[in-house]
């Protein structure tokens, strides 16, 4: 609970912080915007999970959740401005919104906020979790839920409990400085049954030159059938002929007891016109089996807003037979 409290304050100052900054007298607004953006991915591939049956499928969002945005801003002048995003998930394959039937309607980002050049920014809403935005960031194959180890399992793996998102949360990120940044975010309880508590979250990231490196550590007691905390610390070095990176995670499930180690090692590697990458991940469970990945794969570049790609991924769980995937696919980006 003191840690709840601790996360309370952080965000607490951030809203001190800009609400100095929206009272300094600003010139007269200059611009507004809103644009439309979103990603469609569909593929068709072959699936086989450890200890499943293969299934041959056309699926949307295996590389990336297909979604659909709105956005804008207006500048308040002297540097602020006013900001809101509404992104909704969508299943190309079957014209459904959400990423399964009953999920919400703006469940990728639902906020508004201000934001200040010197002070950083603010936003209230559904707001994206730090820890998933590092997972994608620090593994080569990014926020693929179809073929990224990484993704996999930290979020589909019955280890982190409360989604890429949180619901009635505060999210603060600093300005650059330097190349560091931090980003706080706290999820209010909000009439959840007695036993649920509060979300919180501390990121912790440098990135320049060919370097970058993050920390982020979150605990889950909003909603959730278990309450979780994580750790996690990732990195990635840019040669120029490959860029590779490497997480390593603890998962804590604090209502049973049970602890996760998460491992990863990955590569990105420039070819031709597009990159071949490879993602290895395993994790340990304190109780249960231990699992382990490999994907493989070859994205190409058509122009910069569309791609083909082509995957392969095999899976081990003790206990089960091994599983294995592949899938092509394309994904554009609108």
């Amino acid at each position: 609970m003191a840690k709840s409290v601790r996360g309370g304050k952080h965000w607490v100052a951030a809203a001190a912080v800009l609400a100095t900054a929206a009272a300094v007298p600003a010139a007269q607004a200059q611009t507004s915007t809103v644009n439309v953006y979103g990603l469609i991915d569909m593929s068709v591939g072959s699936y086989k999970a450890p200890g499943g049956q293969r299934q041959t499928l056309a699926e949307s969002g295996k590389m990336t959740t297909s979604f659909l945005g709105f956005g804008g801003s207006e500048d308040l002048g002297n540097g602020l401005s006013a900001n809101f995003k509404l992104e909704t998930f969508f299943r190309s394959d079957v014209g459904r919104s959400g990423r399964f039937d009953g999920d919400g309607d703006f469940t990728r980002t639902a906020s508004v906020g201000l934001a200040h050049k010197r002070y950083g920014a603010l936003n209230l809403g559904r707001n994206t979790t730090s820890l998933f935005v590092s997972t994608l960031m620090f593994n080569a194959v990014g926020d693929s839920f179809g073929f990224s180890p990484a993704i996999r399992q930290y979020f589909t793996s019955n280890t982190v409990t409360g989604d890429t998102g949180w619901n009635d949360s505060i999210a603060y990120s600093s300005p650059n400085l330097g190349g560091f940044r931090a980003n706080l975010a706290y999820a209010f309880k909000e009439g959840q049954a007695a036993t649920d508590g509060n979300n919180w979250s501390v990121g912790l990231g440098y990135g320049q030159g060919p370097l970058a490196v993050s920390y982020v550590v979150q605990e889950v007691k909003k909603g959730a059938v278990n309450d979780t905390k994580t750790q996690q610390l990732g990195g990635s070095y840019d040669f120029g002929v490959a860029k590779v990176f490497a997480q390593y995670g603890e998962v804590e499930n604090l209502t049973t007891g049970n602890e996760f180690d998460i491992s990863g090692l990955g590569v990105r590697a420039p070819v031709g016109p597009g990159a071949v990458v490879a993602q290895w991940g395993r994790l340990d469970a304190k109780t249960g089996a231990d699992r382990s990945s490999l994907t493989l794969g070859y994205l190409y570049n058509l122009s910069k807003r569309t791609e083909v790609y082509a995957m392969a991924m095999q899976e081990k769980e003790d206990g089960k037979t091994n599983g294995s995937s592949y899938a092509v696919g394309v994904r554009h980006r609108f």
